[in-house]
């Protein structure tokens, strides 16, 4: 049976790419490294309780277009967006899958703390590896700058994580019920695509 894609669904999920949006934006603090930039933001909350809430499809595509939205209006991140869409898309996606899959209805707290961390991890090991990749291979920089600009991502990269995870659980149990008790959130299993 083929599943139709509703406008409940569309516009839950563009709410939650202008939150991703919003929190990037808005909700930062920028910290120089050794050869570019890193920050502390609270745009990975939203992108976990976007997989949290809408499942791996819907949720990825929220995160995936909030943060490249973010990154398409901001001067030092134009470049990546195609990077971050994919990498704020997985993030979610697997979050969502590991929360919504298997029958799941992403409802039980200690299989959310999973599938948050890891698609928390999941970004921290892409976003790292792109770094490296493009610092090192791309753009021929030397190995000790590239090294000391990773250590500086990876600290404040973990923080992100810990924070994402630590917000976004009992953030999506209090948004859920708040939803639920709207009208607005579907309690039918979503499909883990």
């Amino acid at each position: 049976m083929k599943n139709k894609i509703t406008v409940k669904e569309m516009a839950m999920t563009g709410v939650l790419a202008a939150l991703v949006y919003a929190a990037s934006a808005f909700l930062q603090i920028p910290i120089p490294t050794a050869i570019d930039n890193t920050r502390i933001h609270m745009g990975n909350v939203m992108c976990l309780l976007s997989g949290l809430l809408l499942g791996p499809m819907w949720g990825g595509l929220a995160a995936g277009f909030g943060s490249m939205f973010f990154d398409l209006t901001n001067p030092l991140y134009t470049a990546s967006a195609p990077f971050t869409f994919a990498f704020k898309f997985a993030m979610a996606w697997l979050c969502g899958k590991i929360a919504w899959g298997n029958g799941a209805d992403a409802k039980k707290i200690l299989r959310n703390i999973i599938a948050a961390t890891c698609g928390a991890v999941l970004y921290v090991i892409l976003y790292l590896s792109r770094g490296y990749i493009e610092n090192y291979y791309i753009m021929r920089m030397q190995l000790t700058p590239v090294l000391l600009s990773l250590l500086q991502k990876a600290i404040v990269s973990t923080i992100n994580a810990v924070i994402a995870v630590i917000v976004a659980v009992p953030l999506a149990k209090a948004v859920r019920m708040a939803l639920s008790r709207a009208g607005l959130m579907q309690e039918a299993k979503r499909e883990a695509l």
